[in-house]
């Protein structure tokens, strides 16, 4: 597609867009007016003709557009899944719902209520997505009448190169087609030309190939260790012809990491992402966490100051415990919670090893000699976890995440892959918390720790905080 054709077409898209959102906005509004027999409309038509609303929501929708621009919408789709577009047009719609809450509140918006705010989210994901899908539709046409093709040369002969000629073959709605693959003799060639895949040419012979075809994009595939500098000379070559260039980014078999470009001062580099979370959804986790923590800091006043009066007049010591943890990237903070034990717990610790009920780095008993009575009731009823709150408003803590664990239980850790932990801010609650607690085993900790880190949403955030409440009403776990 010439750069004429595809800046048309993005406009376009991006009209579409804040007339999906115009519209989302009168459907919710009259769909609002029907649910409250008519009386909410004439409200919210006499609020809307204000200049002062109209500037509002003009600049909600210069707003609402930069949001979806950030979130990746306008970025180039012809290898992304229909899947794959449509999460991201949800999380786009989701901030979209944010900034309108925000600035109902600030600008004293009347109309925008819960079920209001609920019709609009779901009527601007309806169409967002339905027009993704016309437009892939429409493309699939175009492209299975020859129109709108991608033709693409691949480097290498080899297993990785053949997995990704097929995958292209698998998705003809992407418009791609093979011109053929470029390689020297080797021993594998053989098992190559049995597959029934076109040899176009060798490397000697590639650029007289690429004088003389059509040729919109290469896709580099061959072993970097072995082949580097023949592939810096051809990328050179391909560079002078302005073909596009795909790099393989699994240059070293990487089961975890996502690979990802990034730019440094101005220079690109491709990142191995091995960990923690990032992007919109990070910042709304963020977000969640300042809001949650505060809110409940302000309803649970009361208890801290009951929590406080007892612990001071059954034992005598500070109110709070203080104690080094590991947090995001193995940085050290002080996390703080209500103390449950003697004063020199800590001091006492190494004298009770022998009676530790957990394995591996952790320490556990059941029936520790060091808590004091109303620190017993405390850490039944994860009472005590309750001040953690402070270390999730400064951001050493998330509301969900990995246990923090003390500087003495990480000397412990026996090996590397239970680190990988780290990567993520520590949480008050966690899918360990949520399934038996201190009755699992060290190792299955860590696996469902890894598990949280790979499979993270804010949805599972969302699930394992609403399970949190009936295992600690049960005290499952807890010592």
């Amino acid at each position: 597609m010439n750069e004429a054709r595809r800046k048309l077409l993005l406009g376009s898209l991006r009209a579409f867009d804040l007339a999906a959102l115009i519209l989302s906005f009168a459907l919710a509004m009259i769909l609002s007016a029907a649910q409250s027999g008519g009386v909410f409309f004439v409200e919210a038509f006499s609020v809307k003709i204000k200049l002062w609303n109209f500037i509002i929501f003009a600049a909600l929708l210069v707003v609402w557009h930069l949001n979806f621009a950030m979130c990746g919408l306008y970025d180039s789709k012809r290898l992304s899944t229909l899947r794959a577009e449509t999460v991201e047009v949800i999380k786009a719609v989701a901030l979209t719902g944010v900034s309108l809450i925000a600035a109902a509140k600030l600008g004293g918006l009347r109309i925008v209520t819960p079920v209001f705010v609920i019709l609009f989210l779901a009527c601007s994901a309806a169409i967002l997505v339905a027009g993704r899908l016309a437009g892939r539709c429409i493309l699939a046409r175009f492209r299975g009448h020859g129109r709108n093709l991608h033709f693409v040369v691949i480097l290498g002969t080899n297993a990785r190169a053949i997995e990704f000629a097929r995958k292209i073959e698998a998705r003809a709605e992407f418009g791609y087609r093979i011109v053929g693959f470029v390689d020297d003799q080797w021993a594998g060639t053989g098992d190559f030309l049995r597959t029934g895949y076109r040899l176009c040419c060798d490397f000697e012979s590639l650029p007289s190939f690429l004088r003389n075809n059509v040729v919109d994009e290469v896709a580099i595939l061959l072993p970097l260790r072995s082949f580097y500098e023949h592939t810096a000379h051809v990328t050179a070559l391909f560079e002078q012809h302005g073909i596009t260039m795909r790099f393989d980014p699994d240059l070293f078999n990487l089961k975890i990491a996502r690979p990802r470009t990034d730019v440094f001062d101005g220079d690109p580099h491709i990142t191995a992402h091995c960990g923690g979370f990032e992007g919109w959804s990070f910042l709304l986790k963020r977000f969640i966490d300042l809001i949650g923590s505060f809110v409940l800091l302000m309803l649970l006043a009361p208890i801290f100051l009951v929590v406080a009066t007892l612990i001071t007049a059954t034992s005598a010591g500070p109110i709070f415990f203080r104690q080094k943890r590991v947090g995001l990237s193995k940085r050290q903070f002080v996390m703080y919670k209500f103390r449950t034990m003697v004063p020199n717990a800590e001091q006492l610790q190494s004298e009770l090893l022998h009676l530790n009920e957990m394995t591996g780095a952790a320490f556990k008993i059941r029936n520790d000699p060091r808590v004091t009575r109303i620190g017993r009731f405390l850490r039944k009823t994860s009472i005590d976890e309750l001040p953690q709150l402070f270390n999730v408003l400064m951001g050493d803590m998330s509301l969900v995440g990995p246990r923090a664990m003390s500087v003495r239980d990480y000397k412990y850790f026996s090996a590397d892959w239970q680190r990988r932990r780290f990567s993520v801010r520590p949480g008050i609650t966690c899918l360990w918390q949520v399934n038996g607690r201190n009755s699992i085993p060290f190792e299955r900790w860590m696996e469902l720790d890894m598990q949280y880190i790979d499979k993270w949403s804010l949805w599972l955030d969302l699930k394992i905080l609403a399970r949190t409440i009936p295992a600690v009403l049960r005290g499952s776990g807890a010592a």
